[in-house]
């Protein structure tokens, strides 16, 4: 398997998770790339793993974003979706990240920038709690304000920083909005955080004001491209 990748270029999914982004990976490359997944959840591997199935040219692996399972300056691009805000050590995990990448390789990295958000609602103090509760379930909600001072430092190059606003002024069935709806609520009572009975009252409040025409949401991702140091 090793001395067969050596003839294609070889794509890390750093965060894996279900293989969403991993297959979409592969059928892009197709036979001229190799595609290798990295996740710490087997849950979550196990569920890429049936993705893609059908891929010869995918595998997975278990590890994290600051410990990765990779050679040295072996990969020819990575890119991690969603990951980085969940880290601890943000400077660490760049680090190990593009030792894996070779000299003159790409790095992608998207991330969420939760100060960014706007969310209407009649009960902004409500609204207040339930996002400082959400807020607590990642590590940093500013990752891309930070990270290309991070990899300045490092002597690598920032080829471009994009932004991309998702705005909803209708409560789509498939919108982040409701997805985070959902989680949000489940989390907060999961924790503690907020009584069920408020949860459940400001999750019915969106869908109020979704009905009336009245529903807003913003928020904006953030993609870091990256070009290592040859």
């Amino acid at each position: 398997m090793r001395c067969a990748r050596l003839l294609v270029k070889l794509f890390l999914d750093i965060g894996c998770g279900n293989g969403m982004l991993t297959v979409e990976l592969a059928r892009a490359v197709g036979s001229d790339g190799y595609v290798i997944g990295i996740d710490p959840s087997a849950d979550m591997t196990a569920a890429a793993r049936e993705r893609c199935s059908d891929y010869a040219n995918v595998e997975f692996r278990a590890g994290a974003a600051n410990s990765l399972p990779i050679e040295d300056e072996s990969a020819d691009k990575a890119v991690s979706v969603q990951v980085f805000e969940y880290i601890e050590d943000v400077d660490g995990a760049l680090a190990d990240t593009l030792r894996c990448v070779k000299p003159g390789g790409r790095l992608v990295i998207s991330d969420l920038h939760f100060g960014s958000l706007i969310w209407f609602s009649d009960e902004p103090d409500r609204m207040q709690k339930m996002l400082t509760s959400w807020n607590q379930h990642f590590v940093s909600g500013s990752v891309p304000e930070r990270l290309p001072a991070l990899i300045k430092a490092r002597g690598d190059r920032v080829e471009d920083v994009l932004s991309f606003t998702m705005t909803d002024h209708q409560l789509k069935p498939d919108g982040l909005a409701i997805m985070m709806m959902h989680l949000m609520k489940q989390y907060t009572v999961a924790n503690d955080h907020v009584d069920p009975a408020v949860a459940q009252s400001w999750f019915d409040e969106q869908l109020s004001l979704a009905r009336t025409g009245r529903f807003f949401f913003s928020m904006t991702q953030f993609v870091v491209v990256v070009r290592k140091k040859g």
